[in-house]
Order: structure tokens, then C-alpha cells, then sequence
């Protein structure tokens, strides 16, 4: 549970703080203009471009990731845990009477009426885990934006600036494009110095 729950808050965090940056980010429009325009001098200078990248699935480690963040899910995670462990044991009730089930089904002698009154109540069970387990999700999501969102999006500002006090003109999350990097070099993965200072800030 508590694993899952780190990896869906670390989710939600790189896609609200890919929000909060992009937000930031004004498209530039190109007027198109006449037909006898003159393409660009090739010999322009290029944009002074810097690149750097950042992991935002390592904010949710538990050892070295951002303390305020780990914390508030750890809360969320405490808040939710007596209903999680009452999902569970009806769960595990549901297939203790399939057990059940299936053990008298293959005796030569059994009572119709024992099997009928433990399928019925499988299926009330079923109806009850379902009622339980929408309810939980509709009440975490609520806690969730009060006690989790804010900080995601203050974390999201917080890495802006620190982007914008580097000079950083393009910042990538490589949580979501490891699959896509051959090669890069140490020296662009800001990852352990915002988090560093980001924790110094934030206590």
C-alpha cells in the first residue's frame, strides 16, 4: 500500500508540476507573410540555449526525496490505512468463501442450501467492497487535492525558479523520457541539487 501509494502521489506530482511549467511557457506565433519573403540568413547565431533535466519520480523517495512531499503522503497514507486494511479483509473474506465453495462443490454429499447461502453471501460481499472501494477513491482524491496538490504545485514554482536562477531555457522531466535518453551527461540531471535546496528551504 505504501509503495503504490508513493508511486500514484509521484505520478500526480510530474503531471501537475508539467502543469504548472508548461503554464509558464508562452507559444510563439508566426505571422505568415508574403510569398516573395526572403528565407533567414543561414549564418544567424543560434539561440543561447541551456538544457537540463530533472527527475521528478526521485521526489517521492522515502530516503532521499523531498521530506515535505514524503510526509504529507505518508499523512494521507496514515488517514486512509483503517479503511484500506477493511478493503482488504473483505476481500480476503470473498476468497475464503470461494475456497469454501469450491471444497463442498467437489464432495459427493453436499447441501444445495449451504452452497446457495455462501454464494449469496459472495455476492453481497462483492456489492459492499465495491460501494467501500468507490467511496474510499472518491474520498482520497478530495484529501488528495487539499493535502497533496498544494505542495505539488509549490514544488512545481519552486523548480521554475530554480531553473530560471540557472539559466536553464529547457527543463525535461526524465521520468517520463528515460526510455528515449542514449547517452547523457551527469552534469545536466539537477535532480539532487533541487531537492537539496528545496529541503533546506522546506524543513
Amino acid at each position: 500500500m505504501k509503495r503504490t501509494l508513493l508511486v500514484a502521489a509521484s505520478l500526480m506530482l510530474s503531471i501537475l508540476i508539467a502543469g504548472s511549467v508548461r503554464a509558464q511557457v508562452r507559444p510563439t506565433t508566426l505571422s505568415p507573410g508574403p510569398a516573395t519573403q526572403k528565407p533567414p540568413a543561414t549564418n544567424a547565431p543560434l539561440p543561447d540555449t541551456r538544457i537540463a533535466v530533472v527527475d521528478t519520480g526521485a521526489f517521492a523517495d522515502e530516503k532521499t526525496g523531498i521530506t515535505r512531499f514524503v510526509n504529507a503522503v505518508k499523512s494521507l497514507e496514515r488517514e486512509f490505512q483503517a479503511r484500506q486494511t477493511e478493503l482488504t479483509g473483505i476481500q480476503t473474506r470473498i476468497k475464503t468463501l470461494a475456497d469454501e465453495i469450491n471444497k463442498l462443490s467437489a464432495t459427493s454429499v453436499v447441501d444445495p442450501k449451504t452452497i446457495q447461502a455462501k454464494q449469496d453471501e459472495g455476492e453481497r460481499l462483492q456489492r459492499d467492497l465495491k460501494y467501500k472501494k468507490e467511496q474510499a477513491d472518491a474520498d482520497f482524491s478530495k484529501r488528495y487535492e487539499v493535502v497533496i496538490t498544494p505542495i505539488s504545485n509549490d514544488i512545481g514554482k519552486a523548480l521554475e525558479q530554480f531553473a530560471n536562477q540557472r539559466g536553464i531555457t529547457m527543463l525535461f522531466d526524465i521520468s517520463k523520457l528515460a526510455p528515449a535518453v542514449l547517452s547523457m551527461s551527469q552534469g545536466v540531471d539537477m535532480t539532487r541539487a533541487f531537492i537539496d535546496e528545496y529541503n533546506s528551504k522546506n524543513p
